[in-house]
């Protein structure tokens, strides 16, 4: 049996200890351990199943009615609407915080499997309305590395494509859309689009303000002040402006960012791993994604195992390639940045 790892600011919310031969009934006394503090670390494994449910429901309910089968922006505009205005996006940001730590401390425990399936739901709603820019009563947190791991092999992102190029460009297609006999679904639609594309430039004051614009426009929206078409025409102009900003946007620059967050992450990990060399390993992990990335590999199976073999390669080569908590969190930053 080994320590349990520390925590590290807000990132780790839980410790796992690992009876490999069942001896744990006799490290109280071995250890001279409060025996029962030991018995309430184990009450509160099964404290924690029999909380899942409960709180599984409790999202849910924000989403009565809503047909969780139909996929793609059709099912996320209509969750959408069940958590209208800011305070119901924190109330349920709220609860599915406590999900998510609950899932993560139980994770892989067989007992996930019959909510796998509604928490991957969930998971995609609460991104998909997330501010971009953080703005909410609530420090909205980063998705935990297990669920990240869950998020990416199950949902891509052809079940919501950015078109967003394609509307505001083309001059047919945006008449079609000012025309559209629902302005607030599509609205909305493009809005979960703007927000996916905003959350890629994370970090950049550009995309941020633009991003606050996009909310504040929304709040406007939901308080009445503008109408569906009003709202639809904003949306557009934002994102107008979202694609001009990206083309002004240095590749360097966003490389830079790129580099800056993989660093960042490496000099946390050097407490556990010691002997790394971080600027050598980023520029490893740097090169060797470049090479077999492409345009929207997020979005297909093969795409995202290429890179996730190429990191791995990268990761064995400093003998970092057990530390799974590394390679999640490597990972996601790498689809966020490349």
């Amino acid at each position: 049996m080994c320590r349990v790892n520390r925590t590290y600011g807000q990132e780790k919310t839980h410790g796992l200890i690992v009876d490999y031969i069942g001896i744990f009934d006799d490290v109280a006394q071995a250890l001279d351990f409060d025996e029962k503090a030991v018995r309430q670390v184990i009450s509160n494994i099964d404290e924690l199943r029999k909380a899942l449910p409960v709180q599984v429901q409790k999202c849910l309910a924000f989403f009565a009615g809503v047909d969780r089968t139909v996929g793609g922006y059709e099912g996320l505009v209509a969750a959408h609407e069940c958590i209208r205005g800011n305070e119901l996006k924190d109330k349920f940001a709220a609860e599915y915080t406590l999900l998510g730590r609950i899932w993560e401390a139980l994770s892989p425990d067989p007992c996930l499997s019959p909510y796998e399936k509604d928490f991957k739901w969930l998971t995609q709603v609460y991104e998909s309305v997330k501010p971009v820019s953080g703005n909410g009563r609530l420090l909205w947190h980063r998705l935990g590395a297990k669920t990240v791991e869950l998020i990416n092999e199950n949902i891509h992102v052809e079940s919501v494509r950015d078109d967003i190029d394609e509307l505001v460009m083309d001059a047919d297609v945006l008449d079609g859309i000012l025309k559209d006999v629902n302005p607030k679904k599509k609205a909305k639609e493009i809005e979960i689009k703007l927000i996916a594309r905003l959350r890629k430039h994370i970090g950049n004051p550009k995309f941020t303000e633009l991003g606050e614009r996009l909310e504040k426009v929304r709040e406007r929206h939901e308080q009445g002040l503008l109408n569906s078409l009003e709202f639809l025409k904003n949306i557009l102009e934002i994102a107008r402006d979202v694609l001009e900003a990206e083309r002004q946007t240095d590749p360097e620059e966003e490389r830079d960012r790129a580099v800056a967050a993989l660093t960042e992450l490496f000099n946390e990990a050097k407490s556990k791993h010691t002997h790394v060399i971080v600027e050598r390993i980023v520029t490893d992990i740097d090169s060797i994604v470049k090479q077999v990335r492409f345009d929207g590999w997020q979005a297909t199976a093969q795409g995202e195992r290429e890179v996730k073999q190429a990191l791995r390669l990268s990761l064995l080569r400093y003998k970092l390639h057990t530390d799974q908590e590394l390679f999640d969190r490597a990972y996601s930053y790498i689809r966020q940045y490349y």
